[in-house]
């Protein structure tokens, strides 16, 4: 049997669990593009890089500005513009109409006695590690799915029988240890019990014992796995339901693999287990900012998150041999290349490489709106082996890369910049 563990509305129980004095009224949690990295004056950036499987995205974090004055209002030609959108909304502030991804600007006019958090990602990362450690010291095999969401397989620890209760005991402790309430979903098959997670909402455990009529209704956009393009191949088809999904196998399999697997998670004819979290496969970071016409000020950007890239890159010993660069620009026009680099990584070379591929794809009579650069590819590098006596250009310059490492890990990734950076 499995269990499925969602922390309700985690980043708001979060700030809850450290501060009593927000429970029981609307709340939301809000973030917006991180564009401090760009400012020329020190910020003492910091990164969140021992994910222990809570981020599975490198989250840059800076504790200057935490009231909702300094972190989401901008003052533009005299006026007052509130930037960023909601991340969480409590079910206070839900009842009211607000959303995940709304902007915050709308769901203050939905709910103005609403409190709007910026977003404290160190402590949602120690919860989430914590919360982590405990089920895993309560059950032998746990994956984490998401910063909070947990699968946990119990077949031959806990009789079937008694998943129910054993489910919602847990579901207690776990209030009573961390005070932070979480939904539990229960099934045979892995992805039913993540689906039974949602009917459980909010504060409860759902278990399904009957597969088959659990979805003989159950509306496909439900389905984790079952987005747009799919929603819509099944609509073309006239399929809305999950049941109906299960009388059409000869369909779902002439999809290929993709299908296959989609129609053995719905009905839980696939055996899947828990999978431990498997390693990186790309390190990349993006921004999106008001349009940006001057080319100097895009390359000045491209080479500071090219710094922060590097950041992560050196934590991790990975040498990357894929270098991606994507420009968007006003009205969905996209640019963007990809080049092999097959050498010892360094910041140095990271930074001639994307200036390389900007000015290839560069459109200097457009206005840029986003940036995205990433490195894959990786193969591991053992320090060790690289010699006090080479000298070989490449070697220097990871070796100077180290070096400089070690500094913006006492001090902040912008202790050392670059001039391209200024």
């Amino acid at each position: 049997m499995f269990l499925h563990i969602d922390i309700d509305c985690f980043f708001a129980s979060a700030h809850r669990s450290v501060d009593s004095s927000l429970k029981g009224i609307p709340i939301a949690v809000g973030s917006r593009s991180n564009l401090e990295i760009f400012d020329r004056a020190r910020n003492h950036t910091k990164l969140i890089q021992d994910n222990s499987g809570a981020f599975v995205t490198p989250v840059f974090h800076n504790r200057n500005r935490r009231d909702f004055e300094s972190y989401f209002v901008d003052e533009i030609d005299g006026r007052r513009k509130i930037r960023g959108i909601v991340t969480t909304a409590s079910y206070e502030a839900r009842a009211k109409g607000v959303k995940t991804a709304m902007a915050i600007s709308q769901a203050l006019q939905l709910c103005p006695e609403m409190l709007v958090l910026p977003s404290n990602y160190p402590l949602y990362h120690k919860l989430s590690h914590q919360m982590h450690e405990y089920v895993a010291s309560k059950i032998p095999l746990v994956e984490q799915y998401s910063i909070d969401e947990f699968f946990c397989d119990v077949s031959g620890w806990i009789d079937d029988s008694e998943v129910y209760d054993f489910a919602t005991r847990l579901q207690q402790s776990l209030v009573d240890k961390f005070d932070i309430p979480v939904s539990i979903g229960i099934s045979r098959a892995k992805w039913i019990a993540k689906l039974a997670t949602e009917s459980a909402k909010p504060y409860g455990v759902y278990e399904v014992e009957d597969i088959n009529s659990y979805i003989e209704e159950m509306p496909i956009a439900k389905f984790p796995g079952i987005g747009k393009a799919i929603q819509k191949r099944l609509g073309d088809k006239y399929i809305k339901t999950l049941g109906e999904i299960r009388k059409e196998k000869e369909l779902l399999y002439s999809w290929g693999k993709i299908g296959v697997q989609l129609y053995g998670r719905i009905t839980g004819e696939l055996v899947e287990q828990i999978e431990p979290k498997g390693e990186r496969k790309s390190i990349g970071i993006s921004r999106t900012f008001d349009p940006i016409d001057s080319s100097d000020e895009i390359r000045r950007r491209i080479m500071i998150m090219a710094r922060h890239i590097t950041y992560i890159t050196l934590s991790t010993d990975a040498n990357p041999t894929s270098y991606n660069l994507k420009i968007n620009y006003l009205y969905g026009e996209k640019a963007k290349m990809t080049l092999t680099v097959d050498r010892l990584f360094s910041e140095k070379l990271l930074k001639t490489t994307m200036a390389q591929m900007y000015d290839e794809i560069a459109r200097h009579n457009q206005s840029a709106i986003k940036l995205t650069i990433s490195v894959s590819n990786f193969n591991h590098i053992n320090h060790k082996t690289l010699s006090l006596i080479d000298i070989s250009d490449d070697i220097v310059e990871h070796k100077m890369s180290i070096e400089i490492q070690e500094l913006r890990d006492k001090f902040g990734l912008d202790i050392i910049k670059n001039a391209n950076e200024l």
